[in-house]
């Protein structure tokens, strides 16, 4: 299982599908926003969680249509489905390897990019915090939409249609964690349904993920 985690890290890395793409398409959308509405502290201030959630969320779809697709050209997908180690442990270490290489940097990342957003000193720990909690959640929903769409030809919009609507709770919480952390309010009952959310997608997401991928490689 290590062997076949540190291989698609290694694939991640090399596809271009890394920490570095998510890291400057977070970035960019950090840096633009200032422009777009105006240098106002107390405006920016206010959006930031928000923003940087959004940005956080988009970052981690860049790389979720390479999980799948460079095991499928090559014929390495069908080998693992006659692998003694389960279809369901193999979903998990690739949405693993996805939250190792996107959702990880960006959580480390977030404080820099929150002071570019003039995030309140108060938020900095809730946006971490909540970004830590919540992308694992979007690699594990992440790979169910790759699961999905696996083989077809240009299903990397259709993978990000499917994806977005199962994105938003997690955005919802995430962002409201971080908005009442930068406030000074209580931000247990966000936290606790975001934390849900991850727990209810790790345990059973990867079962879903398994049994769409043995239907598409029939």
């Amino acid at each position: 299982m290590i062997a076949l985690l540190i291989r698609d890290l290694k694939l991640a890395l090399r596809a271009g599908g890394g920490f570095g793409l998510g890291l400057a398409f977070f970035l960019i959308v950090t840096v633009l926003v200032p422009f777009a509405v105006g240098p106002e502290t107390g405006l920016l201030a206010r959006i930031a969680p928000g923003i940087l959630w959004l940005g956080a969320l988009l970052a981690c779809l860049l790389s979720l249509d390479r999980i799948f697709a460079l095991d499928w050209e090559d014929g390495t997908l069908d080998l693992m489905a006659t692998a003694p180690l389960p279809m369901e442990a193999i979903v998990t270490l690739k949405a693993l390897a996805h939250w190792l290489t996107t959702g990880l940097p960006l959580v480390l990342a977030a404080p820099l990019f929150g002071l570019l957003m003039s995030l309140p000193g108060e938020g900095y720990l809730w946006l971490v915090l909540s970004l830590a909690i919540g992308t694992p959640a979007l690699s594990v929903l992440g790979t169910f939409g790759a699961a999905l769409t696996v083989g077809l030809k240009r299903g990397g919009l259709l993978l990000s249609l499917l994806v977005l609507p199962l994105y938003v709770p997690t955005l919802i919480f995430g962002a409201e964690v971080a908005r009442r952390g930068a406030q000074g309010l209580a931000v247990e009952a966000p936290l606790l349904l975001l934390a849900g959310i991850t727990c209810g997608s790790i345990a059973l997401l990867p079962f879903a993920s398994a049994a769409v991928l043995r239907v598409n490689l029939r």
